[in-house]
């Protein structure tokens, strides 16, 4: 028998298990210790419905479907959640200040050794705080990790961070010009991203297609030529996204076409997605609209708008908030190899 057909024996089988033992310690060890943190800090744990009307309308992320049934017998569409943000910022609307979850959500399309389709995701908000706020939640709660697994360094496909240093802070602007020697702004105007202006300035860095949009584009250069320099040394903060990629991010008042989004890295993995969000109602509907159009172009399908959620946007108050990866931070923490090394029961 080659190795190329040695069945590999399941995660359950003692051996493996006793494998990931000593990453499912650091693990729990880790998550008692991001507890405590938030509760010194004054954030209340909530739970939020995994089964959602809506499971978040951007373009390439995809998500399971259930029907349910109801008592009357009839069929209701449901989706397992990407995120749970919709939920928390609904939260916000009816009152919560700080809150935090950790929320068990899904990813369709999604696996390999950075990502599962089913996965921990950390979330927290902080009301009437901005998104500089939440940034240094972010990089606290990264090094928290570090410390409780007892290690200072993070080292991942030969590259390492040291966790205690303090972080490299660095516009996106700024790595698209020093990483692949783009001028980003100069492709962004009125909001908008002109998608001929990027095309031209990323021939010889990306292969683009006919049907490339600018956002293809901008994430063509950012994979292959930014974000493996992001995290070297240690932590990279990358910030001031331009407004086509803020997603649910307000864009800044001194340059509407830069948003309050910020990402952290570390050895190259995305860790944190972050913003300060946006809370006008109309702007979210229509970024809303235009992705799931771009998503039926694509994919042939799309998702429904929670209307209950933008009525909430408009009642939001001022917020910043933040998403980090937990089963990624743990990996980068206890020193695994594989994402599916530090959850209890990898999927099939």
């Amino acid at each position: 028998m080659t190795p190329e057909t040695t069945p590999i024996s399941p995660w359950w089988s003692p051996n493996r298990h006793n494998d990931r033992r000593g990453f499912l310690t650091a693990r729990g060890q880790i998550t008692r210790a991001v507890r405590a943190w938030f509760d010194a800090n004054g954030f209340t744990e909530v739970e939020t419905g995994a089964l959602v009307v809506s499971p978040g309308n951007e373009t390439h992320l995809h998500a399971p479907r259930s029907d349910l049934t109801g008592h009357d017998g009839e069929k209701r569409e449901r989706y397992l959640r990407t995120s749970p943000e919709f939920a928390c910022k609904k939260l916000l609307a009816a009152g919560e200040t700080r809150i935090f979850e950790l929320a068990r959500v899904f990813r369709d399309r999604e696996r390999g050794d950075r990502h599962l389709p089913e996965f921990t995701m950390l979330e927290w908000y902080r009301a009437n705080e901005d998104y500089e706020a939440v940034i240094r939640d972010t990089v606290a709660i990264i090094q928290l990790a570090a410390e409780t697994a007892g290690t200072r360094e993070f080292s991942f496909r030969g590259q390492k961070a040291d966790a205690s240093l303090p972080p490299e802070f660095l516009t996106v602007f700024d790595a698209f010009e020093r990483f692949a020697g783009v001028d980003l702004a100069a492709t962004v105007r009125q909001h908008e991203g002109d998608r001929a202006a990027l095309a031209a300035a990323a021939q010889g860095c990306v292969r683009v297609a006919d049907d490339d949009t600018w956002s293809d584009i901008f994430s063509k250069i950012l994979v292959e030529h930014v974000e493996p320099h992001l995290g070297q040394g240690r932590m990279t903060v990358l910030y001031e996204y331009p407004t086509p990629e803020a997603a649910l991010a307000r864009t800044k008042a001194a340059n509407p076409d830069v948003a309050e989004r910020f990402e952290v890295y570390a050895c190259g993995v995305e860790l944190a997605n972050g913003f300060g969000e946006l809370t006008d109602a109309d702007e979210q509907r229509r970024r809303f609209f235009e992705s799931m159009d771009e998503k039926q172009r694509r994919y042939g399908e799309r998702y429904p708008i929670d209307e209950e959620f933008l009525a909430a946007v408009a009642l939001m108050p001022p917020a910043s908030g933040v998403a980090l990866g937990f089963d990624r931070l743990v990996m980068l923490a206890a020193g695994a190899t594989r994402i599916d090394q530090v959850v209890w029961t990898p999927p099939a």
